[in-house]
């Protein structure tokens, strides 16, 4: 442990009820002043870590030494008293409330009785000037970018006196050009003296943006590093414990008959506001369509109309020619059609049921496990067990609570569940999102197999590499419109896909298209 360190966690130990040991005599320190990447797949431990480091959990072994001095942070509040702030991956702003006052939440300033609002504006944007966090104190949540509320988010944390920001994969959703904004912020926040622990599993961006990589793999520490000192394929491998191909293998598309079809589609979001208008494309066999965009403009919808979950106001969605518009969400999946949800946790699975139980679950009244009575134990026990040894799910066995698998392991169970029908479509809605380099590998090169076995695939996703290295054809939407389509996907950079992502730039009426195609 270097003697220079501003924090120490020292022999660190978490073991769940269940047995599951999430650390194990974890050492881990950082420097003040320096931007800190903390990596490893799902399951690794580099979450909880961090959610004991901040007060969310309590370890039953080890020390956290600040500055010298052992703290015990026994929850957040204490946490945030020590001058340590969290930034998680799903925002907890409240939507309805402007941004001065989701930033005095809990800590309101008063002036008699009353919170002085007036104060909690001034000291927002005084605070957001000092570290160029450009944001308006006036401005409603709900109606920010997701780039904006990821500053407020900040912001939050340097109010409360946050002198180590832990930040849980906050690119995850940016285009690049906010990505390249927020890393300028971040060594702007590094300069003024702060210090940054950076969660990611994009490991190009912890090549560009972090001093040191501190690497996780089953609970335990395998190294800390200079950044300049090693490659993304050395940290991966790490990670991983074996090589990963980090860029997708695959040959050029071959595509065949249309599958879906999209016509005027035009849906409203929760507030019943119009956020697919007027929507039109196809997709076909051997093909994968990936569809870009910054998150809330109308892809959401879009999923939700094509896979039955959301009632179509208007247009027309068919799969092999036939039409959706009035189909449950059983006879769309009698079609052919899977869906890798968004939200695994809420769409994907029961967290409360076992894996054998959640990848039976749209198989329950096939004849070849269920009986006219009862269920075929022996044959339900041999489909888990193929598809937990098939798609790799590290589990203690298919009769394992779903709950209790790391998030890369989850997605498995739902990828190993809808990619097990010999699927025509294949709605996948950021398949990928939030999961390690191994899983994430094995899961885009299954999307590619199942393409070249002439599955349809109709990709979603905010992982601006992911879609670029995926898709065959692309489409990009902002706003609840496509605003560009590219019949090559390889044809298109990052940056100006990003540009089409902000609404920067459009395609004519008559280059968008080409995504129809004749019947």
């Amino acid at each position: 442990m270097p003697d220079d360190a501003m924090l120490r966690m020292e022999k660190i130990t978490k073991v769940y009820p269940n047995g599951i040991v999430a650390n194990n005599e974890v050492d881990f320190s950082i420097r003040k002043g320096e931007i800190h990447a903390l990596v490893g797949e799902n399951g690794a431990g580099k979450s909880t870590l961090m959610r004991i480091l901040f007060g969310l959990e309590e370890s039953q072994k080890g020390r956290i030494l600040l500055n010298g001095t052992e703290i015990k942070n026994e929850s957040p509040h204490i946490a945030i008293a020590n001058g340590i702030g969290m930034v998680h991956q799903h925002f907890m702003l409240v939507p309805s409330l402007t941004v001065a006052e989701n930033m005095i939440l809990g800590v309101e300033p008063k002036k008699g009785l009353r919170i002085d609002l007036q104060k909690a504006i001034k000291d927002t944007r005084a605070l957001a000037e000092k570290y160029n966090l450009a944001v308006d104190p006036l401005a409603k949540v709900q109606f920010l970018s997701v780039g904006i509320k990821q500053k407020v988010e900040i912001l939050k944390a340097l109010y409360r006196g946050a002198e180590i920001l832990i930040l849980d994969e906050p690119t995850a959703v940016l285009t690049p050009q906010e990505t390249k904004e927020l890393f300028s912020e971040l060594k702007l926040l590094k300069k003024q003296g702060n210090t940054i622990i950076f969660i990611s599993h994009k490991l190009h961006e912890v090549k560009e943006l972090c001093d040191r990589v501190t690497i996780m793999r089953n609970g335990r520490i395998k190294g800390t590093f200079n950044t300049a000192d090693v490659t993304p394929t050395d940290i991966s491998r790490l990670m991983v414990g074996r090589d990963v191909i980090l860029e997708v293998e695959k040959d050029a598309a071959k595509p065949k008959e249309i599958v879906l079809s999209v016509t005027n589609l035009v849906m409203a979001n929760d507030l019943g506001q119009r956020a697919v208008k007027g929507v039109s494309f196809q997709v076909r066999k051997g093909e994968i369509l990936g569809i870009a965009g910054v998150e809330g403009n109308g892809q959401r919808e879009l999923v939700k109309g094509v896979t039955g979950l959301e009632r179509i106001a208007h247009g027309e969605v068919t799969i092999l020619g036939e039409s959706i518009n009035r189909k449950a969400i059983k006879e769309i999946r009698n079609l052919g059609t899977c869906h890798i949800p968004e939200d695994r946790m809420t769409y994907g699975v029961a967290k409360e049921m076992t894996i054998e139980q959640n990848v039976l679950a749209d198989k329950y009244d096939s004849q070849d496990y269920t009986g006219r009575i009862l269920t075929k134990p022996r044959a339900i026990r041999d489909l888990s067990q193929k598809l937990v040894e098939e798609y790799q799910i590290k589990c203690s066995s298919p009769l394992q609570e779903v709950g209790m698998l790391s998030g890369g392991n989850i997605q498995k169970v739902v990828v190993a569940r809808e990619f097990s029908t010999n699927p025509q479509l294949i709605i996948a809605d950021q398949p990928t999102r939030g999961i390690d380099v191994g899983s994430t590998e094995f899961i885009r090169n299954r999307l590619v197999e199942l393409r070249d076995e002439d599955s349809a695939v109709m990709l979603v996703s905010a992982d601006l590499n992911e879609v670029l290295e995926l898709s065959d054809s692309l489409i990009v939407m902002y706003e609840g419109e496509i605003t560009a389509f590219f019949e090559d996907a390889s044809k298109v950079s990052e940056e100006e896909l990003g540009l089409y992502m902000l609404g920067i730039k459009h395609q004519t009426p008559e280059e968008i298209g080409g995504i129809v195609y004749e019947k």
